[in-house]
């Protein structure tokens, strides 16, 4: 076979530069995906009982950029959606990010007023404070108390589940993004845009992928077709140490078991997601139905159990944000630049990187807008 461009993986990254090809270039496009079906980690189906399920976990989009909203709108209609998730706190659930009404949940009327007013008289109101600023700048006893217990009862636990390390062992940005929002909005996210595909995510992908200039080969591993297919460029998606085989040694990540649960109650929770920091093996729950809007006999929902990446075993979902795997990263950048005019790394695991979906479709077209073609 011979094309323009191999791409190894259908997920976002890899799908949306197959798209800009094949579209604004007119130049053939194989991409070449390990998995039974497109769509990466984003893939939906129908499970057993006619319920469409997210297959790795939830998946909302959200974004601030007009421009990206645009773009898939190509390929969807939006089904426009809030999410909201509770964390089970002292045995009650209470909106995630801890807000004003989680204050008011927790603590005895006349507390949470008082720490209300401090924080508002302090920080402003509708804003978002990072626990650690408050730890670090204030000597308030209150709220000094108010971001420990945050840290404590929302974060800690939450991140020995996640990560299987303690806060202070990951990267200063992680902790610095954990933030008491001083309003009371309880959704999740407060982007400009925020919605689910209304066919779902894999029928987005379908339509993404549907140009003649685009084939797609699943259930392959690349490296048994790459010396068959005669192609100019790589566009690679996947973990960027396989790629070089290791020869830095093997980059770490967090991988995810499922368990889906299916049940003949119309409606299992009272918000998409509820987090377990402190309870429970598993981290969250969340039900579908809530998420899609569908309306079906019965509802299915899962619980997540964060793991270890077992190379073989199971899928790597986040590169562990942590300064000594970004030195070990930067070695194997420096491989990709001996060959970036053949191959380009783009995507979560090529640039180990968490990337939320807007963010990965933002990249992918960037990297379309500065290819030397």
């Amino acid at each position: 076979m011979k094309v323009d461009w191999l791409i190894v993986g259908a997920g976002f990254a890899g799908s949306v530069l197959a798209e800009r090809i094949a579209s604004q270039l007119h130049q053939k496009v194989l991409i070449v995906e390990k998995r039974n079906h497109i769509a990466g980690n984003a893939y939906d189906e129908f499970d057993e009982h006619g319920l469409l399920v997210h297959r790795y976990g939830p998946h909302i989009f959200h974004t601030n950029a007009p421009a990206i909203w645009q773009y898939l709108q190509q390929f969807t209609q939006w089904r426009s959606y809030y999410h909201q998730v509770l964390g089970v706190v002292d045995g009650q659930q209470v909106p995630i990010p801890f807000n004003i009404n989680s204050l008011t949940a927790l603590f005895p009327h006349y507390y949470a007023e008082r720490l209300t007013q401090k924080l508002i008289e302090k920080y402003g109101f509708n804003v978002k404070v990072p626990i650690l600023n408050i730890l670090e700048n204030t000597q308030d006893p209150d709220l000094r108390f108010l971001a420990d217990y945050v840290y404590r009862n929302v974060f800690e636990q939450y991140t020995l589940k996640q990560w299987q390390l303690k806060p202070e062992d990951l990267a200063p940005s992680v902790t610095a993004r954990v933030p008491i929002y001083i309003s009371r909005d309880n959704r999740y996210f407060q982007d400009t845009y925020q919605g689910m595909p209304q066919a779902g995510y894999t029928a987005l992908f379908q339509k993404m992928l549907e140009n003649p200039l685009i084939k797609v080969l699943l259930n392959t591993d690349y490296r048994e077709v790459a010396d068959e297919i005669q192609y100019k460029r790589m566009i690679f998606t996947g973990e960027i140490d396989s790629y070089f085989s290791y020869v830095h040694g093997k980059l770490p990540y967090r991988s995810l078991n499922f368990n889906f649960i299916h049940t003949q109650q119309e409606q299992f929770q009272s918000v998409g997601t509820i987090n377990y920091p402190n309870e429970y093996q598993y981290t969250r729950t969340t039900e579908f139905k809530l998420l899609t809007g569908q309306r079906a006999y019965g509802s299915t929902y899962i619980e997540e159990y964060p793991q270890p990446y077992v190379i073989d075993e199971n899928i790597p979902y986040y590169p562990i944000p942590k300064e000594e795997y970004r030195a070990l990263y930067r070695k194997y950048l420096a491989e990709a630049e001996k060959i970036k005019q053949k191959v380009l790394f783009v995507g979560r695991l090529a640039e180990y990187q968490y990337y939320n979906m807007d963010q990965v479709v933002a990249h992918a077209l960037t990297v379309f807008n500065k290819l030397d073609v």
